[in-house]
């Protein structure tokens, strides 16, 4: 949130510091953790990308797209086009840490492919986010500067659109994982124990900054409604 709300607001300055805390450190694990196990072979001779193809076979998620992404860490699955986007990395490597990455986003084109209820609604749910992410805040200017209650009241509207979306996030994006340590644990992967515990430790880390992110918003949903009640 900008920093207008600063002027001796306490509770504003404690979101803030928060915020921040919980997102350089969820940000740093990832990257650890993701650095490390990129630094550990898989042991076979399958890429990310043929890993995940074959995730999605045994899945029957079929005439699923794979190409490359710029970037790291930047692995997304495009359900409009039904292509897993992989960074280089994670698409041509044979780390643990590029196969969990992959499984993960085969995971999402799993989910997409089985009618998966949360996707569904998450899915739903983007174009109203992208509406009320860049409307929310001027409106609650607007109300703050006019004093219309109503006006604030509506901005916290949209921005619970925002905080649903992240809880909502939460259990697609940990169903997805599920389904990657399911298949790398399994026979048919072709993969040892120790890429079942790398591939944990790689999505479990993931995890956290989606439910950083999460909490995060929900905080800043209670500062809302506090301000507004005050205002």
């Amino acid at each position: 949130m900008p920093y207008i709300f600063l002027g001796g607001d306490i509770p504003y300055l404690v979101l803030v510091v928060v915020s921040t805390i919980l997102g350089l450190g969820t940000q740093a694990y990832i990257k650890r953790t993701y650095a490390h196990w990129s630094r550990v072979d898989a042991n076979t001779s399958l890429t990310g990308a043929e890993v995940a193809r074959n995730m999605l076979q045994a899945n029957g998620a079929y005439n699923v797209g794979i190409q490359s992404i710029a970037g790291e860490l930047t692995d997304n699955f495009d359900p409009r086009a039904n292509t897993l986007n992989l960074s280089s990395a994670n698409r041509l490597g044979g780390s643990i840490a590029s196969i969990a990455v992959a499984c993960h986003e085969a995971g999402h084109a799993v989910q997409f492919a089985k009618g998966y209820v949360p996707m569904k609604i998450r899915s739903t749910l983007v174009p109203v986010v992208q509406f009320a992410s860049g409307a929310w805040m001027y409106l609650f200017f607007a109300g703050i500067m006019f004093n219309l209650v109503g006006l604030m009241q509506l901005a916290i509207i949209l921005f619970a659109a925002s905080v649903l979306f992240h809880l909502i996030t939460l259990p697609v994006e940990i169903d997805a994982s599920r389904r990657a340590v399911a298949y790398i644990a399994s026979s048919g992967s072709g993969l040892d124990e120790l890429a079942k515990k790398g591939a944990k430790q790689v999505l479990i880390a993931a995890a956290l900054t989606y439910v950083a992110a999460a909490l995060v918003s929900i905080l800043q949903l209670v500062y809302l409604l506090s301000r507004s009640s005050r205002d």
